[in-house]
């Protein structure tokens, strides 16, 4: 069995080190993790970047929500994502839903072309949506996408664990719309990693929980102790 990803939501280089040191195997660069993580700047992208040599998936969000915006704000998001790929960003995370709460596929599919075929996370606003397995259906074949973040619940983790568990037989079975990988985050517990890894889930995203407070800076040990769980 393949070593499983641990995922870690960084503000700066600080925490991206931090992380590294802990055993993460990939970083969710934000900024505003109160508003459930926004796009960082190029500067911040650039200082991480140089400081650590894991992956690191950006965050492309303008404003807290799931909503794109609108087409201004969706063509400033694009030129930034453009800009932040000509940097060196080679992965990110982005996702966003219609006012019927359908993803709002003319918005995603302007970003996977504007990170031009980058690898990159629906992040979880398909808690949010109205039709879990609609949205994976529509997503699925769009460039770039090869991971879903989601906690099975708008809620979190202990409202979403049945759904995860449903979705994570979907995707053994190479259901249409099931072939992205799972990650799981948004109120994940050390003590919800056993039963999800034994439902076939290798993917994990933690934020609050590789820190002692809510603006705490990531702490290594933290992470080591998920790192250790997990197991790699």
């Amino acid at each position: 069995m393949s070593r499983p990803i641990l995922e870690v939501i960084a503000l700066d280089a600080a925490d991206a080190r931090a992380a590294e040191a802990g055993g993460a195997d990939r970083l969710e660069l934000v900024t505003d993790m109160a508003a459930d993580g926004l796009t960082p700047s190029r500067e911040t992208f650039a200082a991480v970047r140089a400081a650590v040599g894991i992956s690191v998936r950006v965050m492309l969000r303008s404003a807290d929500g799931f909503a794109s915006g609108g087409t201004a704000a969706l063509d400033a998001l694009c030129e930034r994502a453009a800009l932040l790929r000509a940097d060196g960003a080679d992965e990110f995370v982005f996702g966003f839903l219609d006012e019927a709460g359908a993803p709002d596929l003319p918005a995603v599919t302007a970003l996977a072309e504007a990170v031009d075929g980058c690898r990159w996370t629906f992040h979880r606003a398909i808690d949010r949506g109205a039709d879990r397995d609609a949205l994976r259906t529509s997503l699925a074949g769009t460039p770039g996408l090869d991971t879903c973040l989601t906690a099975g619940a708008a809620d979190g983790v202990d409202e979403g664990l049945a759904t995860l568990h449903a979705e994570a037989a979907r995707t053994a079975a190479g259901e249409p719309g099931y072939g992205i990988r799972i990650m799981v985050g948004g109120g994940l517990r050390l003590d919800h990693v056993p039963g999800l890894r034994a439902a076939g889930i290798d993917a994990f995203h933690i934020g609050g929980a590789a820190r002692a407070g809510w603006d705490a800076p990531v702490d290594a040990a933290r992470v080591a102790a998920w790192r250790e769980l997990l197991g790699g």
